[in-house]
């Protein structure tokens, strides 16, 4: 049985002056509007590890992610439309916010642990699963993983437009080695970028590799993580400001904030060539905004 779901996305320009003064064209992959819940990368990454946890009959997902996790409400809404229960093993506290009440809302079940004991994932998914693993199907933080890195290679083939620059925001390294892999297969020239958004995101790289990608080629630009994750400054948050109000496409501070940012900075910096053409890939994450509303 296949997973059936539609993952295609439009490809969009954006127009600005400072493109135009640079003799360069920007796009967004708008992942972000393949749906509500499970946007963006959430839906690619998820594709294969769902598609696995059916073919070996499991009746339950279990993964994990901090109160906010854009992840955690996809898993719950994707598992709530293809028939999965769902678990979230949650970090911290317990707290109520609108990413845990929608992800409640789809049925999952939420399991909050210390920060401490959050650190051994696989000791917490025996401590709770231990004795029902033939029915359970163990998901990793964000998805990471190499099905996941598949899931989103497909970003490369779903393009309809040739591009000089590919980039992504990285948090845990899935989504760009499924970029490398997705422009590896097609034998493409495309340079591929990537902007971490936590404090010493060289680990990247690593994690790159970890998946069993080749991370060479890829340019990594650490300086825009605006003090780590989900930290924000005033020059980010009015960034988004403006970008927003002219565009139409929202952007929030914790992955395509800094995605945007950077790049801009970048083109005003003549980091790219003249008659550049570049890709932003929009992984979507919008409800995460909703923890950050207060400083708009």
């Amino acid at each position: 049985m296949e997973l059936t779901f539609n993952f295609h996305s439009p490809e969009e320009e954006i127009i600005s002056p400072l493109y135009i003064e640079k003799n360069i064209r920007v796009f967004v992959k708008r992942d972000d509007l393949i749906h509500p819940y499970i946007s963006g990368n959430k839906w690619r990454k998820l594709k294969y590890p769902l598609q696995k946890a059916l073919q070996q009959n499991k009746k339950k997902v279990v993964t994990f992610g901090g109160a906010w996790s854009n992840h955690l409400l996809a898993t719950a809404c994707a598992g709530a439309k293809f028939g999965f229960q769902t678990h979230g093993i949650v970090r911290g506290e317990e707290v109520n916010n609108p990413v845990l009440t929608l992800c409640r809302l789809y049925g999952m079940t939420l399991h909050f642990v210390s920060r401490d004991q959050y650190q051994d994932k696989a000791a917490l998914y025996l401590q709770y699963f231990g004795e029902e693993t033939d029915q359970t199907f163990f998901i990793d933080e964000g998805g990471y993983g190499r099905d996941a890195a598949e899931g989103c290679a497909h970003i490369i083939g779903d393009l309809k437009h040739d591009y000089d620059h590919i980039c992504c925001a990285s948090g845990t390294g899935t989504t760009v080695a499924g970029l490398q892999l997705g422009l590896q297969k097609m034998n493409l020239t495309t340079v591929l970028h990537t902007v971490p958004v936590l404090k010493g995101g060289a680990f990247i790289r690593d994690e790159v590799e970890n998946l069993g990608v080749d991370p060479s080629g890829i340019r990594l630009h650490t300086d825009y993580h605006f003090g780590g994750y989900a930290k924000t400054k005033p020059e980010l948050l009015d960034f988004i400001r403006d970008f927003v109000s002219r565009t139409g496409i929202m952007i929030e501070p914790t992955y395509t904030g800094k995605l945007f940012f950077a790049i801009d900075d970048l083109i005003r910096q003549d980091y790219f060539k003249a008659e550049s053409r570049i890709l932003l890939i929009h992984t979507g994450g919008l409800t995460g905004f909703l923890g950050m509303y207060e400083r708009f």
